[in-house]
């Protein structure tokens, strides 16, 4: 049996938005969909054995609306509800280990300034172990209308292109491959997208000569995507893929790109060290705060 998607539930709208993004993609996937609270998600209200059975009464209640949601908007999800005591961190870090797809909710701000992802949300993505998707409430979390997941088709409105951040300096298969495979999923068009820079008197070495020519270094950059590309084009020959190499920064073009997408995916490299503590790297913290739509931050070495 294939590990489930887990998504963590608080009180939130963006945590509810979360939960029914998960649930379509538990349907997409074929697995089960797990909804997770932990007790300690919010600083404790009370002090002593009153303040504790007042956080239980609580998560109860929060979990059982979601649950209950989730139900009447997906009525053929496979889904168990799960409560937890203690740091929400370490419950959903420990959660991740087991899931497909871990799903965490973010904060809405505006079109300007992104959206806020917490510190449990940032010290979940910065040190899981499995790709994590962050969803805001609202537009590209999917409406609430009744969707029955045992006849969803190929056409509904959460099937638009999944978006591919490939970097080519350092391709890695691991996100390549959850994109293919995500896109697969969900009869989905695979948009990959990359960014280069010309280089600058600092960055050329001796000796070296920059092309100026913008269009031809940009051909240069989409004949390598097209090479790397090609193995997964074989390996998943049912995908339609579309390749797009721009100039600028790489956090730029992936918002852009992903305005109207379904989904985005990047990666973040793993550490070993303890101290590099929430860091997750210059472009996917961007997109991770910027992108209109849900945003999977996958993990690789």
């Amino acid at each position: 049996m294939r590990r489930p998607v887990i998504v963590g539930v608080d009180a939130s709208h963006e945590s509810l938005a979360a939960a029914l993004w998960a649930a379509r993609e538990a349907s997409h996937r074929r697995v089960p969909l797990r909804l997770l609270h932990a007790c300690a998600w919010h600083p404790p209200l009370a002090s002593g054995a009153l303040g504790s059975a007042s956080r239980r009464l609580l998560a109860r209640r929060v979990l059982g609306g979601t649950e209950a949601h989730v139900r009447a908007v997906c009525p053929g999800e496979h889904l168990v509800a799960e409560q937890t005591e203690g740091p929400a961190s370490r419950a959903l870090l420990g959660a991740a280990e087991k899931a497909d797809v871990l799903v965490l909710g973010s904060r809405g701000l505006s079109a300007l300034t992104g959206f806020v992802l917490g510190s449990v949300g940032q010290a979940v993505v910065a040190r899981s172990a499995r790709p994590v998707v962050l969803v805001r409430a609202g537009r590209g979390a999917g409406d609430r209308r009744r969707y029955d997941t045992r006849h969803a088709g190929p056409h509904h409105a959460a099937d638009r292109d999944v978006v591919l951040g490939l970097d080519l300096n350092d391709p890695c298969d691991e996100v390549i491959d959850f994109a293919f495979d995500t896109a697969r999923l969900r009869n989905a068009r695979l948009r990959v997208v990359s960014a280069w820079s010309a280089p600058s008197a600092l960055t050329l070495g001796p000796g070296e000569v920059g092309l100026i020519d913008g269009p031809l270094r940009t051909e240069e950059w989409r004949g390598f995507q097209s090479a790397v590309l090609l193995a997964w084009r074989d390996k998943y020959p049912t995908v339609a893929v579309s390749g797009d190499v721009v100039e600028g920064r790489a956090s730029s073009a992936l918002v852009r790109a992903a305005a109207e997408a379904a989904l985005l995916v990047v990666g973040r490299r793993t550490r070993e060290e303890p101290h590099m503590g929430t860091r997750t790297g210059p472009v996917t913290h961007a997109v991770s705060h910027h992108a209109r739509c849900p945003v999977a931050v996958v993990p690789h070495s």
